[in-house]
């Protein structure tokens, strides 16, 4: 079996790591289709980098199966390897090497052949706007061109999957806005993006996210759908002035479940929109601030992943104390 053949480029079922008695990915199933960005959303800690080096072949799976490129992740990691990039968040870049440097040990290292060397290079150099500091140290550079040249160097060998570890981490909005701009133009190609990070706004740049919490896929879908579907909460957006002050009058109200600063002002969440709104109204008239607007709003994906975590901890206790 191959991607092509089902259209799949990933396939996990059940995946397990193991360190000692820590589980650090537990149960993880899931599926990406060939030519999709999936984002591998998470709090740091929560077992993203652990699931992609396992899909790279660098770890091997202590349970569960699955497949990266129709291979199989247990017995076949080496043919894994020459199917995928992999770029990590500390963009594996030797810093005493110019850019050429880099780019002619990583032609080495997926052994480019030599017809295409020259041809590739010249793609990476333009691609990441390094025309001009193709001769530099690698050291010199800002965050943004190394982020490029590091993507670059990974898909060197026109892999038809790339796995992405944190790979904004660091950089200037600017600079991660070129970035995904980089990633659309791989995906338009038919390439598979796979994407971890804890930018919740880059999210919403993916076809389909996967939240992972505490080495558990604790939801999946179209970041459309997570937001529409998947929080029993409502969520006002309150603007008033002072809103830090007014986040402690807010959560004196019985009927709040949380407050949190959001931008400019609060997103509150309360499982009755129209009695909270007129409460929150209410209390903070009563305390003289000024300029109050409260609305409904479709939650945040930083909402629902809020949402869904605190479910899940809440779940845990309550299963501990019965377990008592």
């Amino acid at each position: 079996m191959n991607a092509g053949e089902n259209g799949k480029a990933v396939i996990i079922k059940d995946l397990e790591r193991r360190f000692g008695s820590f589980i650090a990915v537990n149960r993880i199933s899931l599926e990406v289709a060939k030519g999709e960005i999936f984002g591998f959303i998470g709090p740091n800690g929560a077992g993203k980098s652990t699931t992609i080096r396992i899909l790279c072949g660098i770890l091997t799976p202590t349970g569960g199966m699955g497949t990266v490129a129709g291979f199989d992740i247990s017995t076949e990691a080496e043919k894994i390897k020459t199917r995928i990039g992999y770029m990590s968040q500390k963009f594996s870049l030797y810093e005493d090497l110019t850019v050429e440097e880099n780019i002619d040990f990583y032609s080495g290292i997926y052994r480019v052949t030599p017809e295409r060397k020259k041809e590739r290079k010249e793609w990476v150099i333009e691609m990441a706007g390094l025309k001009e500091h193709r001769h530099s140290k690698t050291a010199v550079l800002s965050g943004g061109w190394k982020q490029r040249l590091a993507l670059g160097c990974a898909i060197l060998h026109e892999p038809p999957i790339i796995f992405l570890d944190e790979p904004t981490s660091g950089v200037d909005p600017i600079s991660r806005r070129q970035f995904w701009d980089l990633i659309y133009e791989l995906s338009s190609k038919g390439v598979t993006v796979f994407v971890t990070t804890h930018y919740m706004e880059e999210a919403e740049y993916c076809d389909r996210i996967g939240l992972i919490y505490r080495g558990e896929l604790i939801a999946s879908g179209t970041p459309g759908v997570l937001k529409t579907e998947l929080m029993p909460e409502d969520i006002l957006e309150v603007t008033c002035e002072r809103p830090q002050d007014a986040m402690g009058e807010i959560e004196k109200i019985p009927s709040i479940k949380g407050v949190a600063l959001f931008g400019k002002g609060l997103h509150v969440v309360t499982e009755d929109a129209e009695a909270a709104a007129d409460a929150i109204q209410n209390i903070l008239a009563e305390r003289d601030y000024q300029f109050i607007n409260v609305e409904k709003i479709v939650p945040s994906l930083e909402d629902v992943f809020v949402s869904l975590i605190e479910a899940r901890d809440r779940a845990k206790q309550r299963k501990q104390e019965v377990g008592r």
